[in-house]
C-alpha cells in the first residue's frame, strides 16, 4: 500500500502531495488509485473534489465527507481555490512571436478538444529561466515555467504548450516523442509537471500551501543547468 504525504488536514479536507504515476481514481486496469489507498491509510473514506493527471505530481484536495466534497467542489469551480503549477518544457512558448522575458506573465488563449467537444482555454505562464544543453550532437533548449489556469480543461497545460511548440518534457501523449527519446536517454523519463502551490479560503482568510518539486524534476533542472 502506498503512503501519501499529507500537507494539511482539518475536519473537512485533506491536502495530499500526490506522486507521479499514481492515478487519482480507480477504474478498469487501474491498480492502487489514490482514493482507495488514501482511504486505507486514513481508515476512513475520502471524496474527490478535483483531479490531477496520473503523471502529474503535486497538491490535491480530497474531502472527508460528502457534504465537504460538495462545498469544496463549488469553491474550486468558483475559482476561490487558486493553483499554481511548475513545468519544464522544450523550447519556450511564444519563441517565434513576442519573445518571452524572464519574470513576465504571458497569456495563451486557445481552443482545446476536451470531453468530446471544443472548449475555450486560457493559460497564464511566467518564464522563470531557460538554458540550452547538448544532447546527442544537438542543442536543446529547456525552460522552467510557472503556470496558472484561467480555465480547467483536461490535459490543458499539456495541450496548449504543445500547440505553441513548447511541449512538456516526457509528455509522449501530446508532446515531442522523438525529443523525449533523446531526453529519456539523459535521464528525463517522467512528465515534468507538478502542482506546487495552492491557496484556499480557510478560517476566515486565505492560506497558502506549497511543496518542493518532485525529485525527477529537480534532477531535470540540474541536467539542464536551470535554477529553481
Amino acid at each position: 500500500m502506498a503512503t501519501f504525504s499529507i500537507v494539511f488536514q482539518n475536519d473537512e479536507i485533506i491536502i495530499v502531495n500526490k506522486p507521479n504515476g499514481v492515478s487519482v481514481q480507480g477504474g478498469v486496469g487501474i491498480s492502487h488509485p489514490l482514493d482507495k489507498e488514501l482511504a486505507l491509510q486514513l481508515g476512513q473514506p475520502v471524496h474527490l473534489v478535483h483531479r490531477l493527471d496520473k503523471e502529474t505530481s503535486g497538491l490535491l484536495i480530497v474531502a472527508k465527507n460528502a457534504a465537504a466534497a460538495t462545498k469544496w467542489t463549488s469553491l474550486i469551480g468558483s475559482k476561490q481555490v487558486k493553483k499554481e503549477y511548475t513545468a519544464i518544457c522544450v523550447g519556450h512558448p511564444l519563441a517565434g512571436k513576442n519573445p518571452c522575458r524572464v519574470g513576465q506573465e504571458n497569456l495563451l488563449r486557445d481552443v482545446v478538444f476536451s470531453h468530446g467537444k471544443e472548449q475555450s482555454a486560457e493559460l497564464f505562464f511566467t518564464l522563470e529561466s531557460s538554458a540550452e544543453l547538448e544532447a546527442e550532437g544537438q542543442k536543446v533548449r529547456l525552460s522552467l515555467l510557472r503556470i496558472r489556469l484561467g480555465t480547467g480543461r483536461m490535459h490543458q497545460i499539456r495541450i496548449q504548450l504543445a500547440k505553441v511548440g513548447a511541449p512538456l518534457v516526457a509528455d509522449d501523449q501530446h508532446g515531442n516523442f522523438k525529443m523525449n527519446k533523446i531526453l529519456r536517454r539523459l535521464g528525463m523519463k517522467k512528465l515534468c509537471l507538478a502542482a506546487t502551490k495552492i491557496s484556499l479560503p480557510l478560517d476566515g482568510g486565505t492560506k497558502e500551501f506549497s511543496v518542493p518539486l518532485p525529485e525527477h524534476m529537480q534532477s531535470a533542472l540540474e541536467l539542464a543547468g536551470l535554477c529553481e
